[in-house]
């Protein structure tokens, strides 16, 4: 996503709506990314060199993630608490993806290149929902 499509989807008056916004992005992005692993566990798995029953879970996981956090961006003024858990989970969620990359996986080139890349694109979601959740609390 460039830095010229983020700026206008972070662009409003209203802090509250800035937010929503990039939680309803992680929640779309999440969610579709769960149910690609869902449908396609057996052949994402061949490509990244993951574990078909590995995928399969962690792909409900991500549809049920994705959903709840979708939840948190329909609410009019998202409880902060609510939202500082999406952030740590998120952090959490990339830092382990990088371990999971050197400890215990063994991908393919696909895979050596997938893993990271959704990292910091979880990652870049964290950050976005908090710097977004400091502009609501001011």
């Amino acid at each position: 996503m460039s830095a010229t499509l983020l700026a206008g989807f972070a662009r409003t008056s209203v802090p509250q709506l800035a937010l929503r916004r990039f939680l309803a992005l992680d929640a779309v992005v999440t969610t579709g990314n769960g149910l690609a692993y869902v449908a396609f566990s057996a052949p994402l798995g061949r490509l990244l060199g993951v574990g078909q029953e590995l995928l399969l879970a962690l792909g409900v996981v991500l549809v049920l993630y994705g959903a709840a956090v979708g939840r948190l961006a329909s609410r009019r003024r998202p409880p902060a608490l609510a939202v500082k858990a999406v952030v740590e989970t998120n952090y959490a969620w990339a830092a382990l993806s990088l371990v999971a990359l050197v400890v215990w996986f063994s991908p393919t080139v696909a895979g050596t290149v997938w893993i990271p890349a959704q990292a910091l694109t979880v990652a870049g979601f964290a950050v976005l929902q908090q710097l977004a959740l400091r502009s609501v609390a001011e």
